[in-house]
């Protein structure tokens, strides 16, 4: 009798986790690539850079899949891996930020710009219909200004908006996957709203999902590399 075929896109978070602890490689490469774009936004949303958050994102997922068996399932996979990276991405500003103090008590003064624009500009997966050149220009001007506003947000402010506000969090998500009281959660959405409510038109509320895109080629390239360093250490184990 012929072995039935394991449906990997209906397998619930438990299944996946047991394949990956068995170096399934198509379950980690299903994992990652549904988690990429929600890893690298929390992970921005701490970092401020492009190559910093890429680079957590990459370190959390490896960590994560070294503990996957820990993984119980009282909260989603996909916020297990939140809280993970964020704490990834914690920790390395904090080694930048004693780096910096390091580098200042020298006077030293060429310290690393972590202003760095986020990407602007790629097309929204699914969209229906093609866009003008006028009208990706318009949308390229209001992409890099949530960008820039949201940048500027006080980071308590700045990770809980990027989750709740442009992911699409629940509130008890947001709370699970950064460790806080769900009324925090509240409150500081709120507050991060409320400063940005002079720029947040309707219109430019429309265009939140198209901020800070992480997909295509991207998305593709962050797999592959998890992918390889997760082969390599199931290789070196």
């Amino acid at each position: 009798m012929a072995e039935t075929a394991l449906d990997y896109e209906h397998a619930s978070d438990i299944e996946l986790c047991r394949l990956i602890v068995r170096r399934d490689r198509q379950a980690v490469r299903l994992v990652t690539r549904r988690n990429n774009q929600r890893l690298y936004r929390a992970a921005w949303s701490v970092l401020k850079n492009r190559a910093e958050a890429e680079e957590a994102v990459q370190d959390g997922y490896l960590k994560a899949f070294a503990a996957i068996g820990s993984f119980d399932g009282r909260s989603s996979l996909s916020t297990w891996l939140t809280r993970i990276v964020v704490n990834e991405a914690l920790g390395r500003r904090r080694t930048t930020q004693r780096r910096a103090r390091l580098l200042q008590a020298h006077d030293v003064t060429d310290i690393a710009d972590y202003r760095e624009s986020a990407m602007a500009g790629a097309e929204r997966p699914g969209d229906a219909s093609p866009r003008t050149p006028e009208a990706e220009i318009a949308r390229a001007q209001i992409a890099r200004l949530l960008e820039r506003a949201i940048g500027e947000l006080p980071e308590t402010f700045r990770t809980v908006f990027v989750l709740r506000e442009v992911e699409g969090l629940s509130v008890e998500e947001t709370a699970d996957a950064l460790q806080l009281p769900k009324e925090t959660v509240k409150t500081r959405d709120l507050r991060a709203r409320r400063r940005l409510q002079d720029a947040l038109d309707p219109d430019l509320r429309d265009a939140l999902r198209g901020v800070f895109p992480f997909a295509g080629a991207d998305c593709d390239a962050l797999t592959d590399r998890v992918l390889t360093a997760f082969v390599a250490s199931a290789s070196a184990g």
